[in-house]
């Protein structure tokens, strides 16, 4: 691998999150201000949407490493489960020894009990949900109901959503609505600008251990950011995969040839770049076609003409 001949500690852009590479880029910060806000308040659902890639599970763990002492955090990163599934993995994430016979009423019982003794303890009760989009419909109505559970001045269980824009479609039906009016707060994760990612390379790459002149130029940064249409994760495929190339020609640094071979080599870019044609370029080419067959219909006409003229 590359790190010796770059002089690195650890691997700059892996795909797992990982909160010691986090940033801070403001989408990311201002979603994580959002959830402390709307967790201080006590009510309800809390929701952060955002397409594959654009930081989601790392925002998520980011948030349950600095949630303060006061939170008691039930997380569940794979909700595609039934209600019943549901209910026992709260229940284990509460911290229930469950008999081995039990109905769904008693647990119910049992988990409104816990989260009743939590809060006499003086903690706020959070569920977070990964890929919350994945929820089956009657596992969502279970969900709204754990949220009817409250004492007099707050909720006994707070439920922070974390899924693709598909959660939000899905939210958006007629059956959904009582579900829908209890989401308090809401944040869409945007991706980022490309001086955003200039930092966001950068920053990863000293985290990494570098310490030399700028691996990627500026020209070359705009090129990656274009082509992963500002999603975090897909910059991170180009950049690892462009440092690959520069390693093995033994270059100090990328240069375009790099970034443009790693772009063709990966699945889900801006397909213009990786086509190497613009749009403004395929409209050129278009224009130009179109005005030599123009042209070539001229010369034929008029040649028609004249023979014509002749008899």
């Amino acid at each position: 691998m590359y790190l010796q001949h770059f002089g690195m500690a650890q691997l700059p852009f892996t795909l797992t999150p990982n909160t010691g590479f986090f940033f801070g880029l403001a989408p990311h910060v201002e979603a994580l201000q959002v959830l402390q806000t709307a967790l201080e308040t006590g009510e309800g659902f809390i929701k952060v949407t955002g397409e594959v890639g654009t930081g989601k599970t790392l925002v998520c763990r980011k948030l349950l490493n600095d949630l303060p002492t006061q939170y008691h955090c039930a997380y569940l990163p794979n909700p595609y489960l039934t209600p019943k599934e549901l209910r026992f993995a709260v229940a284990a994430e509460l911290g229930l020894a469950l008999p081995n016979k039990l109905d769904q009423q008693q647990l119910t019982r049992l988990i409104h009990e816990r989260l009743l003794e939590l809060n006499h303890q003086g903690f706020h009760v959070v569920l977070v949900l990964d890929e919350a989009q994945a929820l089956p419909d009657d596992s969502i109505e279970a969900l709204r109901l754990f949220t009817n559970l409250e004492t007099e001045s707050r909720k006994l269980l707070q439920v922070v959503l974390f899924g693709q824009p598909e959660l939000d479609e899905r939210l958006g039906q007629a059956k959904f609505r009582q579900l829908r009016q209890r989401i308090t707060f809401s944040y869409h994760l945007r991706p980022l600008s490309w001086d955003e990612i200039r930092a966001y390379i950068q920053y990863r790459l000293s985290i990494a251990g570098y310490q030399g002149p700028d691996l990627f130029g500026v020209s070359d940064i705009k090129l990656l950011a274009k082509a992963a249409r500002g999603i975090p994760r897909l910059v991170n495929i180009l950049a690892h995969k462009s440092l690959l190339l520069c390693y093995g020609e033994g270059s100090q640094r990328v240069s375009t040839k790099h970034c443009r071979a790693a772009i063709r080599d990966t699945e889900d870019i801006n397909l213009t770049e990786r086509s190497g044609f613009s749009r403004s370029s395929i409209l050129v080419i278009i224009l130009l076609l179109t005005l030599m067959l123009m042209l070539g219909f001229m010369d034929l006409g008029g040649e028609w003409l004249t023979r014509i003229s002749e008899y």
